[in-house]
């Protein structure tokens, strides 16, 4: 089976021949990059450079997936935050909001645009979606990723604003988590609409680091669960930290799989959760990946096949800077091992 079918295949619960290896959040290389010709802050502002630069991963290392975007600020700008892209910018500077759109309390009640499918770089990435497809497709699984409710909250108002609310005044939370949870679906619909194969939804702030179990059960689990309703294709949960505590209500929202990092004992989840739960990680995509040698990158993607991953995946981004001879060490490494359990 090639890549597609074998991540396909995992996702629909069937038989597969090895531990695939792929991502469902940003990928590109600076390799990449600098192979294209391109400038890392041109490609999030052209949709065949996006598509392009994301495709490469998988042809030069044989990475099994294909992803876009790059950047965290898709769903905030399409909802009215001012965001730098900083198109002149050398080496790897990502985009990042410039204004939010709520700047206290008072302006928390907000509704969402009519036309938010068409607003910021929504189009965008429907277009490079479909360059994406039409370029790997038939090779690799294309996918896409959504903040989710929490996150994107902590982006249009200030978090530190939104961690004390969420303690203080939990239902005004609530309700924004609530108008944040349909904006959500409705960007991942369109993404959907464009041919991705699955979405990965990153409540990358909601990690139990800063929230409690109980406050994550009663005020996040709601919203999510709502998403994972309006999704209609493969979707993955990620959400960063520590996630032991959480991880029943991470299935519980409702995703086909679920996405943890490098504090997650997998081990410990693995058996809290059960053999046939689909379990993606959990390695450190910067200090193995980037920074370790090649010894380091084999013994942690042994360890995360050992501890239960249904899928070797990163715990964040791969930052682009990653060195060739790591990623290649990784694949290889899946491939040779990830086919003996």
């Amino acid at each position: 089976m090639n890549s597609r079918e074998r991540v396909l295949k995992l996702f629909g619960g069937e038989p597969i021949d090895r531990v695939p290896c792929f991502s469902g959040m940003g990928n590109v290389t600076e390799e990449g990059i600098k192979k294209l010709g391109y400038k890392f802050a041109g490609i999030h502002l052209d949709a065949k450079q996006m598509a392009t630069t994301a495709a490469s991963t998988y042809k030069m290392f044989g990475f099994e997936s294909g992803v876009v975007p790059v950047d965290l600020c898709v769903e905030a700008e399409a909802m009215g935050c001012v965001i730098n892209v900083y198109p002149n910018a050398e080496g790897i500077l990502y985009p990042t909001i410039k204004e939010k759109l709520i700047h206290n309390e008072a302006e928390m009640d907000i509704t969402l645009p009519s036309n938010l499918a068409e607003r910021g770089r929504v189009p965008l990435l429907r277009e490079a979606i479909k360059l994406l497809k039409q370029d790997i497709g038939k090779e690799v699984v294309v996918g896409s990723y959504v903040l989710g409710p929490f996150t994107l909250a902590g982006q249009i108002m200030e978090l530190n604003d939104l961690l004390k609310l969420s303690f203080k005044k939990a239902d005004k939370v609530a309700k924004l988590l609530d108008v944040m949870a349909d904006a959500i679906i409705i960007i991942a619909k369109e993404y959907e609409k464009a041919g991705i194969d699955y979405i990965t939804v990153r409540e990358m702030g909601a990690t139990t680091d800063v929230l409690s179990p109980r406050v994550f059960k009663s005020l996040i689990l709601p919203p999510l669960q709502k998403i994972m309703k309006g999704i209609k294709i493969y979707s993955v949960l990620h959400i960063c930290g520590k996630t032991n505590d959480i991880a029943t209500f991470m299935v519980e929202a409702g995703p086909t799989a679920i996405s943890v990092e490098q504090k997650n004992d997998v081990a410990e989840t693995r058996k809290k959760l059960g053999k046939d739960a689909l379990i993606f990680g959990n390695y450190d995509p910067y200090n193995v990946l980037v920074s370790g040698d090649e010894n380091l990158v084999r013994s942690t993607i042994r360890k995360c096949i050992d501890d239960g991953v249904s899928a070797v995946w990163p715990g964040c981004d791969i930052w682009p800077t990653v060195p060739p001879q790591n990623i290649m060490a990784m694949m290889d490494e899946v491939k040779k091992y990830g086919g003996k359990k």
